[in-house]
């Protein structure tokens, strides 16, 4: 199975991964993970990569859609079946996407949005809390420290990341809506959107993900 994960920061989109990896045994392909091994195997794309991540600039879409497209050329990768995470981030890259399966004839299966509300996702981001020692990451709901504002691992201060606050999530959140509502305009145009929601908690989500799937799979064999 071919599945385009969708969804704001902080809806929980490494959940619903797990999930998924878990009950399809499909391969987990995020573009964080494959800029990270192109730039470690320090392969002609990987440096290219390099260049732009060592000035801390944004690697353009043009070289990422040229790592997923090489990314999907591994056949142990399409015959498994795969969830691609953080790409398409325009319509363009969508469109892009569907060019590069059909050349090998491999369409998705469908494009799975995972939809979460804002104050879920305020509630989700700035609960978080780091450990400025270790790195270590609770949340002040979901995994709270035993001693407050201490961490668990190594005893050392927590704080709240500057991007964690609620004014910058906001602004990702209008950014993020803004570039995906075409992408998943674009998907729903072709039959191959499903939407998950993304405020539910895990057990919940997964339940409803499985109603997605056996519907897929039914599908299919008609």
């Amino acid at each position: 199975m071919k599945i385009v994960l969708l969804g704001p920061p902080g809806a929980g989109k490494g959940t619903l991964a797990g999930l998924l990896k878990s009950s399809l045994g499909v391969f987990h392909v995020s573009t964080g993970d494959i800029l990270r091994e192109e730039m470690k195997a320090d392969s002609p794309l990987g440096q290219e990569t390099k260049n732009y991540v060592e000035k801390g600039q944004l690697v353009p879409d043009e070289l990422v859609t040229r790592l997923v497209k090489n990314k999907l050329s591994d056949h142990q990768l399409l015959d498994k079946g795969y969830l691609l995470d953080g790409f398409p981030r325009t319509k363009a890259q969508a469109e892009e996407l569907d060019k590069i399966l059909a050349e090998i004839n491999q369409p998705i299966d469908f494009a799975l949005y995972m939809e979460a509300t804002l104050p879920m996702i305020l509630r989700r981001l700035t609960g978080r809390r780091v450990c400025k020692n270790c790195g270590a990451v609770f949340h002040l709901t979901n995994r709270p420290s035993k001693k407050e504002g201490i961490c668990d691992v190594c005893n050392g201060a927590l704080y709240q990341r500057s991007d964690d606050n609620e004014e910058t999530i906001r602004n990702r959140m209008d950014v993020y809506l803004k570039n995906t509502k075409p992408i998943v305009d674009y998907y729903e145009t072709q039959g191959k959107l499903k939407k998950v929601d993304g405020d539910k908690e895990s057990e919940e989500l997964q339940e409803s993900l499985m109603q997605i799937l056996d519907e897929t799979e039914s599908n299919n064999h008609h």
